[in-house]
């Protein structure tokens, strides 16, 4: 779910610096930062004061201006929204170079963090040579331009968009109706290959005069930990989880190989990726129905519930404020619901994607949803709401301090809350009438697996191969030869038909042209369990992991609260510690939470080969 705020480091600066004139307005003050024969604490102190007014100043009106876009959709509302845009991108991109005068300065700790967060704040660095600063402006505009205006057409008269082809990955029976359409949109992403290259290089520039070896450098320090040890320390948590997916996937590759017959999908080789129900693999919840147990299961309809009990927008998000309010949290401000957006507005367009916002870094906390009125919709209610109240729990921050300890905290806490919607908790709003007994359970836990764990090793390996190819160990000839080389070792999903030798698959991918960190994804997926199991022991719940709410808990509502405030003011190791007593991160809740269907994953494999 997207997450909107005023702040510096909420901005995804992918576009940092647009034209030459903001370009050349860079350039000059870093060779004037350079010319400058002596710098003081004192200094980098005023920087930031003075980063912290200005960013302040532009962020508040380009907030309300993406707001009225989002929310009404026309032409001028795009203009405007486009003009803050670009203003505040520029802005984030000077500050940002010019941090880099204060690098051998000798400095407390608190500015050095705050003056390292806003060099890493960029995902692409600009280098100070205007033209080669535009020109990476302009490759990221026609990629985004690209992927936008991706489609496929059978004829003239039969085209398909990526929502449309999506959907029959999605609902579709046919395999090679699939394998058309999975092939059909990474076509879309060929013409992406050299540009693409074009612009490693001239970031590479940008991050090498921001005190960098390279962008994958950039990306891998932003982790309060040496950048070099940031992907083995991914890779230690993708190793308490590779076994529990490996029977995940046993049992999903069998099961397709059952419905698709073993000619399309072998028992002994990597699953063909158009078959998992997702245009990138990457998430497997659409293929329930192939891969489910065979016993029928009583599992709650809350959305038969929901309508039973004349449940509208409104109540569905005040009861989701009534569990925060349980914790022990202030209520949300009246103006959240009178500025929220909770339905699809009558007469005009609208993104009915899911969001959380806070226009003014304070207390102007909104939703943005076309809530419907289903159990699912009742869970990200739940998810948003856990976004508003991190983002008002660190409000009182200095600027750069206010988002999330690491880039996965944000979307984790948003899915620790939703881990809490629980039999136990949808009986205790009276939702249903009894709690289904454990023999129900391993159809939701594999419901949950099939989106959560098979997320797993993707978000991890995409910016493994991004961190590789940014670093110059691929070249543009290796690129879609080491995605796929990465998809198979940590997936065990493979291409269901040969590449081109100029395919570029990764590009298909909309973060990849985008340009849009993809770790934060994997670690939130991490996180979420850990989260979950620390507060659900200071609630002090005996039930099983995966059956545990921690509504009602105050305790649990301190201890969470806590570690939100911190923000981003310390490393996240010790917000971690605030809230689990440790301060590293650790993927063993994920084998607590999910037993039961682990139990139930090796029995369904106890003949079968596994493996690829």
């Amino acid at each position: 779910m997207k997450i909107i705020k005023t702040n510096l480091l909420a901005a995804a600066v992918a576009i940092a610096c647009l034209g030459l004139s903001a370009c050349t307005d860079q350039t000059e003050q870093a060779q004037l930062a350079h010319e400058s024969p002596e710098l003081s604490a004192q200094d980098a102190k005023d920087f930031l004061n003075k980063v912290e007014r200005d960013i302040e100043k532009l962020s508040k009106p380009a907030a309300h201006a993406a707001w009225a876009y989002a929310t009404n959709i026309n032409y001028d509302n795009a203009q405007v929204d486009a003009y803050f845009n670009e203003q505040y991108s520029v802005l984030v991109a000077k500050y940002a170079i010019e941090a880099a005068k204060f690098n051998d300065l000798e400095l407390d700790s608190d500015t050095r963090r705050q003056l390292e967060l806003l060099k890493a704040s960029l995902e692409i660095a600009p280098p100070a040579d205007p033209k080669k600063a535009e020109r990476l402006a302009e490759i990221g505009a026609e990629m985004s331009g690209m992927y936008g205006a991706g489609k496929y057409c059978r004829n003239e008269n039969e085209c398909f968009s990526l929502v449309d082809m999506s959907n029959e990955m999605a609902t579709g029976s046919d395999p090679q109706v699939m394998l058309e359409f999975w092939n059909a949109w990474r076509e879309v992403s060929v013409p992406m290959k050299g540009m693409f290259a074009e612009q490693v290089s001239i970031a590479n520039e940008g991050a090498q005069e921001l005190g960098y070896a390279n962008t994958s450098e950039l990306w891998r320090a932003k982790y309060d930990m040496p950048a070099d040890d940031f992907p083995k320390e991914v890779d230690r948590l993708w190793g308490q989880v590779e076994p529990f997916y490996e029977a995940l996937h046993c049992h999903v590759r069998a099961e397709l190989s059952d419905h698709y017959g073993e000619d399309v999908v072998p028992l002994d080789k990597p699953i063909p990726a158009h078959l998992l129900g997702n245009m990138w693999a990457q998430s497997w919840g659409n293929i329930y129905d192939i891969v489910k147990p065979k016993q029928k299961m009583n599992v709650p309809d809350v959305t038969a519930a929901l309508n039973a009990q004349g449940y509208d927008e409104i109540a569905m998000v005040k009861q989701a404020e009534n569990f925060f309010s349980s914790l022990g949290f202030a209520p949300l401000p009246d103006t959240f619901y009178e500025r929220s957006m909770f339905q699809k507005p009558e007469g005009r367009e609208a993104q009915c994607h899911a969001s959380a916002w806070n226009l003014d870094d304070k207390d102007d906390l909104r939703i943005k949803m076309c809530i419907q009125k289903t159990g699912e919709e009742f869970n990200v209610i739940h998810h948003e709401l856990g976004h508003n109240y991190y983002q008002r729990a660190y409000k009182d921050q200095p600027m750069l301090y206010r988002g999330s300890a690491n880039s996965g905290f944000h979307e984790a806490i948003g899915d620790t809350i939703a881990l809490s919607i629980t039999p136990t908790y949808l009986k205790q709003v009276g939702l249903i009438d009894e709690i289904p007994d454990e023999s129900n359970d391993i159809g939701m836990l594999l419901k949950v697996a099939l989106d959560k764990i098979a997320f797993v090793p993707f978000g991890l390996m995409v910016d493994q191969w991004r961190w590789k190819v940014l670093a110059g160990e691929a070249s543009p000839e290796e690129y879609n030869r080491l995605w796929w080389e990465l998809r198979e070792q940590y997936q065990g999903v493979g291409a269901p038909i040969e590449r081109n030798a100029n395919a570029f698959d990764p590009g298909a991918k909309y973060h990849v042209p985008a340009n849009v960190s993809y770790t934060r994804y994997f670690l939130a997926h991490i996180l979420q369990f850990q989260f979950h199991k620390a507060l659900c022991d200071i609630a002090g719940s005996e039930e099983a992991l995966h059956r545990c709410s921690i509504v009602g808990s105050k305790e649990a509502g301190t201890a969470l609260n806590n570690m939100l405030e911190m923000g981003k003011s310390r490393p996240w190791q010790e917000a971690m510690e605030v809230l689990t007593g440790a301060p590293n991160m650790d993927a063993s809740a994920i084998a607590d939470y999910f037993a039961p269907l682990k139990v139930w994953l090796d029995e369904q494999n106890a003949d079968r080969q596994c493996g690829w």
